[in-house]
């Protein structure tokens, strides 16, 4: 068995208004999954187009006291277990804490599971949960009836600045929460985990300011565009090129979250990774 997936967030906003945007549906139905039916401490459950294995109701109650939720939910073929954690840190402040078992990185990168998914599934779950509750627009979520990736997010800064958070290599870390190094022009290299891990993937196109397309191999190609919008930044970002009959949903997601906190990175000048 694998050791639990951790995540953690920090919301600006007050224990009870964290504990309603998990627990009312109407809530839920905003930051997480299109359907939602809530009766704790006896009923929790989420569906719909972007929850994996979304074309029913999956999970069970197994605990619940008001501060810890845990829940069983069956996919790919086998109960996992998730648990969210609420902690006061003030009257305006709430680390949110979610603990996933059943996540194989090696299902992760060989796509070989939609368990894989579980990492960059809760990463953007919670990017957009701490979103809803500071009252920001989310920046996007997922479709796993879908094929097709591409997404956008309006991000208020100019397109300058947004270009070097996305092509510094100490920039790039610090808002993906990961090392990152990237040898900056066309032919070089972009590495998630560093040079140090090995060469990472070829940046087949740059355009300085506007554009830039990573060749990830059977993944597919990645490529993310810059437009000028009434003085913000408009982000266009595609995966193109891999499998349709099995989606590197893990991957596309990672990218969303990704973009969830280049974002705030931005925008928040009082940003902070949690995790």
């Amino acid at each position: 068995m694998t050791q639990p997936l951790i995540l953690c967030v920090r919301a600006k906003a007050g224990l009870d208004e964290a504990r309603q945007a998990l627990t009312d549906p109407k809530a839920l139905n905003q930051w997480l999954g299109e359907h939602s039916t809530v009766d704790l401490p006896g009923t929790f459950e989420f569906w719909g187009r972007c929850i994996p294995e979304g074309d029913a109701p999956h999970q069970r109650v197994l605990a619940y006291d008001g501060h810890t939720l845990t829940l069983g939910w069956t996919l790919g073929g086998e109960e996992t277990t998730t648990e969210f954690t609420l902690v006061s840190e003030g009257d305006d402040s709430t680390l949110i804490k979610l603990t996933q078992s059943h996540f194989d990185y090696a299902e992760a990168v060989g796509n070989s599971n939609i368990r894989g998914v579980l990492q960059t599934f809760w990463a953007l779950a919670l990017a957009n949960l701490v979103d809803h509750l500071e009252g920001r627009e989310l920046t996007t979520r997922p479709d796993f009836t879908s094929a097709v990736f591409e997404s956008e997010a309006l991000i208020d800064a100019p397109i300058a600045q947004v270009y070097s958070s996305l092509t510094d290599s100490a920039k790039a870390t610090a808002w993906f929460g990961y090392p990152v190094d990237i040898d900056l022009r066309q032919g070089g290299r972009f590495a998630m985990g560093g040079f140090d891990a090995g060469p990472g993937v070829e940046i087949v196109e740059l355009v300085e300011n506007r554009k830039m397309s990573m060749d990830w191999g059977p993944v597919g190609i990645s490529t993310w565009e810059l437009a000028e919008s009434g003085g913000k930044t408009r982000l266009t970002f595609v995966m193109s090129g891999f499998d349709e009959s099995n989606p590197p949903y893990g991957a596309w997601l990672g990218w969303l979250s990704g973009v969830a906190a280049l974002r705030r990175y931005n925008e928040l000048p009082d940003w902070q990774i949690t995790v």
